[in-house]
């Protein structure tokens, strides 16, 4: 028997996973969570063999949440499930050690057999987002990207701007950080702007790189 844990913000989604795999005899669902925070409690008390883990959820993303659990308990197989292909966080659950990473598209058959393969060993990675693996691991292997930041600029960042800047990191739109933070998109950009300034970067994506590196990233913030 596979025990999992499902670990989605949409309800009807978890609902729907629920009745998938509540119907596959080898399988075994022992809770289903809407939060990063949620799923490491339930960890503790279920200790599942697999997690169905989505990337964007709410106080606690897939990401972060996949390199505490992976960090506590490296036995416990995460499978990342999503509708996002995007390259960061591809690399980053990846990074972390998610043994799959499959979008949310597929069929029940091939959802059921990436459960089985991954329970056994084998690491699952969606076709529409192998080719975004190979040419990221291709482009590490060119170079070696690193970002520097005085450490007392950094730690000069206001409480407001650390939340956008870790929220960057995390891969976020302005618009996007906008509605988390109750900011308008104006204000994000006016903050963005300050917050390259005062580390002397060039872009966002040095910032993200940059957030990534340095564990930023991970902060616990405040989010509306």
């Amino acid at each position: 028997m596979i025990n999992i844990l499902v670990a989605d913000d949409q309800e009807l989604l978890r609902q729907s996973l629920i009745i998938i795999l509540k119907n596959t005899p080898d399988f075994h669902v022992t809770d289903a969570v809407a939060d990063g925070r949620e799923v490491i409690r339930s960890v503790r008390k279920e200790k599942p063999d697999i997690i169905l883990m989505d990337i964007r959820m709410p106080v606690m993303d897939g990401v972060v949440c996949t390199q505490i659990i992976k960090e506590q308990y490296p036995d416990i197989k995460i499978i990342i499930l999503t509708t996002f292909d995007d390259d960061k966080y591809v690399y980053d659950a990846l990074k972390y050690g998610a043994s799959g990473y499959l979008l949310k598209g597929i069929s029940v058959n091939e959802l059921a057999d990436s459960i089985r393969k991954v329970y056994n060993g084998t690491a699952i990675i969606n076709e529409e987002v192998t080719s975004k693996v190979v040419n990221l691991f291709s482009q590490m292997a060119k170079s070696n990207i690193a970002i520097e930041v005085d450490e007392n600029a950094a730690k000069d960042l206001r409480d407001s701007e650390l939340r956008i800047a870790v929220l960057v990191g995390r891969g976020f739109s302005n618009k996007e950080i906008a509605a988390k933070l109750d900011l308008s998109e104006g204000t994000v950009r006016n903050t963005l702007s300050t917050i390259l300034s005062k580390l002397e970067l060039r872009d966002r994506t040095q910032l993200a790189i940059w957030a990534v590196q340095t564990g930023t990233v991970n902060k616990n913030i405040e989010i509306n």
